[in-house]
């Protein structure tokens, strides 16, 4: 089985080099809207620059799994804020796409925690479908036809059982792009995989292992018995199953993502994994981005005969034995 490993948004070792620019709603009022509109016209198209040198360098680093940012595009899903944040830009995403298509790169989202869709509140069910539609019009700028987007289950107000129904409801009412994006990740606090297994094979959409949340929070050692059900949510998706990983902060803040990945817990995991003959991408949710990857790389090559085609990519064989 391949394992292909991703990091998330910026890259911390060229972080003086490439980075994205910002503007916060309160500049963009002083500036007035034409002006502002002009900021954020170079501001975007600095960023489009800056993801384009993101995946370059990650190429040649041998890295092809990439969680791709909100933040390059300021403002986008803010009510008060109207700009064509895809038109004035066609040519730049279907070059940055037709890359991602070449090198055969996997990408996806993960909207920050205002998107809950389960809410009870009418106005942030709005909010979080707009920010839906954004990132599905930044898939299709980008040519990319199975683009996917990472969600929690979400709120558990008026308990569990309603707030899963709130969930199915809203989901039901959206349009058929924006339901073919969503894949479900069970959480620290609320919702276990059992939940989020339940209710991805519910609506036919996949699930997302995360192993951190999984130590955090499960009612069951049972993740050997479910990591069959949970693989085959990917069946027919086009896409290998993704994991996420990280280690706890500190036994005091388990639930708070290091700087680096423990090598032992990431091993540990390689041999539960390895026992399914699936492939699988694992997205490395650590404060050290591609720093702690390529850290995490090199402690690999070291302590295990595990074999590196890439530098991030390595063949898992459930015959091999560490050294």
């Amino acid at each position: 089985m391949r394992i292909r490993l991703g990091y998330v948004a910026i890259s911390l070792t060229l972080n003086d080099y490439i980075h994205y620019k910002t503007l916060s709603f309160r500049q963009y009022q002083k500036l007035g809207k034409e002006k502002a509109n002009q900021k954020l016209k170079t501001i975007i198209l600095d960023n489009l620059t800056s993801l384009e040198k993101i995946l370059q360098y990650n190429v040649k680093n041998g890295i092809y799994f990439y969680r791709l940012s909100q933040n390059m595009i300021p403002l986008a899903t803010h009510p008060e804020v109207d700009f064509d944040y895809i038109t004035p830009f066609l040519s730049k995403w279907k070059k940055i796409g037709e890359y991602i298509d070449r090198h055969q790169i996997r990408v996806d989202f993960h909207p920050d925690q205002f998107c809950v869709l389960n809410s009870h509140r009418e106005e942030v069910v709005n909010s979080s479908i707009k920010i839906l539609e954004f990132i599905c019009a930044i898939y299709q700028a980008l040519g990319i036809d199975n683009g996917k987007v990472i969600l929690h289950i979400g709120s558990s107000v008026m308990g569990k059982e309603n707030s899963i129904a709130r969930f199915k409801d809203n989901f039901s009412k959206l349009p058929l792009p924006l339901k073919k994006m969503i894949m479900l990740e069970n959480d620290d606090k609320i919702y276990t995989i059992e939940d989020t297994l339940t209710l991805c094979e519910e609506l036919h959409i996949q699930m997302v292992l995360d192993y951190h949340h999984y130590r955090c929070h499960h009612t069951k050692d049972n993740l050997v018995q479910l990591l069959p059900h949970i693989f085959a949510t990917w069946k027919n998706s086009g896409y290998p199953p993704k994991v996420h990983f990280s280690s706890p902060k500190s036994k005091q803040e388990k639930r708070a993502h290091s700087f680096y990945l423990d090598y032992k817990s990431f091993i540990q995991f390689l041999e539960i994994i390895k026992k399914y003959p699936s492939d699988v991408d694992i997205m490395l949710e650590c404060k050290g981005k591609d720093e702690a990857l390529f850290r995490l790389a090199r402690q690999l090559k070291f302590l295990t005969q595990l074999k590196f085609s890439k530098q991030a990519i390595f063949i898992l064989d459930d015959k091999e034995k560490k050294q």
